[in-house]
């Protein structure tokens, strides 16, 4: 049985560049917004709104098929487990306790950025009024 590290070009790693591409611009508008200004908020199209829904579709397939694969690997840890003495089993236990809180954070961080990112309305800046000369 081998152990493979996770490659940086999965699906999951993917869809949350995208998700941070796509918010770029919504980034640069708000940095470039001038104090005075209101910002106009426009709804969301319906095509834009469906690819939202798709991505976090996939967000959640990808979490459902991290969680069956942990599950698995939870299942082949214990299974492999020999009844050594009581100190290594608590370590052992203890190790494996802490694989999965990482994951369920890692998880659970996954969730919150998705439900944050789709939270988050389009700002269109509004031209600003030409300066005033009271000089000329």
């Amino acid at each position: 049985m081998t152990i493979t590290r996770p490659t940086w070009h999965s699906p999951l790693l993917r869809t949350l560049l995208a998700g941070v591409l796509a918010l770029a611009p919504l980034g640069a508008a708000c940095a470039w917004q001038q104090p005075g200004t209101q910002p106009v908020i426009r709804p969301v199209p319906p095509s834009v709104r469906f690819q939202q829904e798709a991505q976090q579709q996939q967000v959640r397939d990808e979490l459902q098929k991290r969680q069956l694969q942990q599950q698995l690997r939870q299942s082949v840890s214990d299974n492999a487990k020999l009844p050594a003495d009581a100190r290594a089993r608590r370590q052992l236990d203890q190790a494996d306790q802490a694989q999965r809180e990482r994951d369920r954070a890692r998880q659970q961080d996954l969730l919150d950025r998705e439900r944050d990112a789709s939270n988050l309305p389009r700002v269109v800046p509004q031209a600003l009024p030409a300066p005033s000369r009271s000089g000329d």
